[in-house]
């Protein structure tokens, strides 16, 4: 919630990754509200686009996700909670007086990157031109820039909240040192019984299907350009070659190097007495360290890298004075500098015959990237004037190829023993992002320069393995629920008679099970000790009340545990100070936030912000049945 009202990455990422078509969230759209505040509605005409927007740039991270994934993860509901609580602050602020003015609204348009142009000011042509792409109005675009920056000037203030009593802390603290001792008994999922039957199997299939349907896969069109198809454009020629060693004739010319040892005083008195006891005889790294200074030594350096280090002057003086020879104290970038000529050599530099390999090296690669650079404009010229990958690659003179019906990870599902091509990862994200129609799109690959002209051929269909090939599978899965199925029973029973009094090692005793029963002890801040992840099963024993018995399933699929609490000894942080700051920090982080969270839960209520649940979900049925691959 807190970032969507950040005015700025709200809107830019709208607009930048395709979210624009749900930004008007108001009256004025036609259809079924699913929620309302104060007479503004949320439709669901407007939830519906937000949702494939949202899908179409989730897709750039997680290319497989599709609109029914979406549902199942509460997208909807998320989308109607920012809606709704957008529509709630923006009527509880003006009721409070606040207005947006559209001066504020203008300046914040016109920070927004995406609609910057050449020049990288705003650019009301190509403003204009986006929304109207994502069919948008400037009056409604407007309307949503005033309605963000309203819910940021009451939002703000609240997510910098950063203090946290020290009593709360202390508490937190507390609890995070509590400790529960208990017992444990691993209930083991053993396969038993009769193989399943034929029905047995079919009906598993049937109502697991999920489990055993290949993905959504996509065949995709592409043809690459690479340094190696352009090598002949980019060999040198002598006449180049001579020509960059000319204009690089400084860095090939002799020139003189200095080995020194420099101390930087910032008093002018305290650097003429380091001066003074260095030419008398004593090291000047040894005069630094007795003066609480720490001389530095710079080996093979040039004049003029010397002076960027330190001063011209000091560079000049340095490159005057003979080996041995102390200099200073002269003034530096900083203070006052005594240094001595440790070193006095030659750099005899390099005739043409020895520099021609590194300079043919760089004239290579630059003229390679140059060829490409000027076919790559060529391709997306002709692109923008709604050329297809085939006209693309018939100009250039490229090769076209077709991807096997891939995964978005870039595997084959009919050769999942073929690794796929690490260079082709970038064409393979393209060709999942594109939907059907889409123009061709070019996308760079390695990391020399090259490109790709990716576009989507055509789109496989998520489709079911048939059972035949899946037989095997299938008999593994239904066995092993079955075991978990007789595990989890089991554990039950040995819960329900502990709960009534018996000891878990005779309850596990008398329900036939061989699983020993073992002690368990912890503090509750180990429950997230493993790099932040929650651990099931000490969430749960810290659930729990004292003497009592519950069975979660096997963080390792290998049974179910039943778990009893034998004793709980409360936490006490009031004598570990450290502990409870470390506390108070942590709460500082996080409370802005959650202050935030309820302030705007209160102003959606005290607005009589309302769902219709009944409209909420025929969307949601709608939305998988009807628009799944949207």
């Amino acid at each position: 919630m807190i970032v969507t009202f950040g005015i700025l990455i709200v809107i830019a990422l709208a607009f930048a990754a395709g979210d624009v078509t749900g930004l008007a969230s108001g009256g004025g759209i036609l259809g079924h509200p699913l929620a309302s505040v104060d007479g503004e509605k949320v439709t669901a005409d407007d939830i519906r686009r937000r949702a494939q927007d949202e899908i179409r740039s989730a897709r750039q991270q997680q290319p497989d996700l599709d609109m029914a994934t979406f549902v199942r993860a509460g997208g909807v509901e998320s989308l109607i909670t920012r809606s709704l609580t957008g529509l709630a602050l923006e009527t509880f602020g003006e009721e409070q007086g606040m207005r947006v003015s559209r001066a504020l609204v203008g300046s914040e348009l016109k920070a927004i990157p995406a609609f910057a142009g050449a020049t990288g000011q705003f650019d009301q042509q190509a403003y204009l031109r986006l929304i109207a792409q994502r069919g948008m109005t400037d009056a409604q675009v407007q309307r949503e820039i005033a309605r963000e920056t309203m819910a940021q000037f009451l939002i703000v203030p609240t997510v910098g909240a950063s203090q946290v009593p020290q009593q709360l802390a202390l508490r937190y603290a507390s609890l995070l040192l509590e400790r529960r001792v208990g017992q444990a008994a691993l209930i083991p999922a053993s396969v038993a019984g009769p193989a399943p039957t034929d029905a047995e199997v079919q009906d598993w299939y049937k109502r697991n299907v999920a489990r055993y349907t290949t993905p959504e896969r996509r065949v995709i069109r592409y043809a690459l350009v690479t340094p190696q198809q352009v090598a002949a454009q980019a060999v040198p020629s002598d006449a180049e070659i001579q020509k960059a060693y000319d204009a690089d004739k400084a860095k090939y010319a002799p020139k003189p190097l200095r080995d020194v040892t420099l101390a930087t005083v910032l008093d002018q008195k305290a650097a003429q007495a380091l001066a003074d006891k260095v030419k008398a005889g004593t090291p000047l790294a040894a005069a630094a360290r007795a003066a609480g200074l720490e001389a530095r030594t710079i080996t093979a350096v040039e004049q003029s890298a010397l002076a960027t280090q330190t001063s011209p002057a000091v560079a000049a003086a340095l490159f005057g004075a003979a080996q041995g020879n102390v200099v200073g104290p002269l003034r530096g970038s900083i203070g006052f500098v005594v240094a001595r000529v440790e070193k006095v050599t030659q750099d005899p530099g390099k005739t043409l015959a020895q520099a021609r390999p590194e300079i043919v090296a760089a004239l290579t690669k630059q003229k390679a990237n140059d060829a490409i650079g000027k076919i790559r404009d060529a391709v997306e010229d002709a692109l923008a004037d709604n050329a297809n990958i085939a006209e693309v690659a018939r100009d250039q003179k490229l090769n076209v190829q077709t991807t096997p019906a891939v995964l978005s990870s870039g595997i084959n599902p009919d050769q999942p023993q073929a690794q796929p091509d690490a260079t082709l990862a970038p064409v393979i994200a393209a060709g999942f992002a594109a939907e059907d129609g889409d123009t061709p799109t070019t996308v760079g690959i390695g990391q020399d320069g090259g490109f790709a002209i990716a576009a989507l051929d055509r789109i496989v269909p998520a489709t079911p393995i048939p059972l035949a090939q899946a037989r095997a599978k299938v008999v593994a899965d239904l066995t092993a629920d079955r075991a978990r199925r007789a595990a989890q029973a089991a554990a039950n029973a040995i819960v329900a008679k502990v709960n009534t009094g018996t000891p878990l090692a005779a309850a596990v005793a008398q329900a036939g099970v061989k699983a020993p029963v073992e002690r368990v002890e912890a503090t509750r801040a180990q429950i997230t000790a493993n790099q932040g992840q929650v651990n099931p099963v000490l969430a749960m024993m810290f659930g729990m009340k004292q003497g009592s018995a519950r069975a979660i399933q096997a963080p390792d699929g290998r049974g179910w545990l039943v778990l009893r609490v034998e004793q709980i000894v409360p936490g006490d942080a009031s004598k570990q100070p450290a502990a409870i700051q470390a506390t108070r920090a942590d709460l500082g982080r996080a409370i802005g936030g959650e202050y935030a969270q309820q302030f705007a839960n209160a102003v959606a209520a005290a607005q009589g912000a309302k769902r219709y649940p009944d409209a909420i979900a025929t969307l949601k049925k709608d939305l998988v049945g009807g628009d799944a691959g949207q």
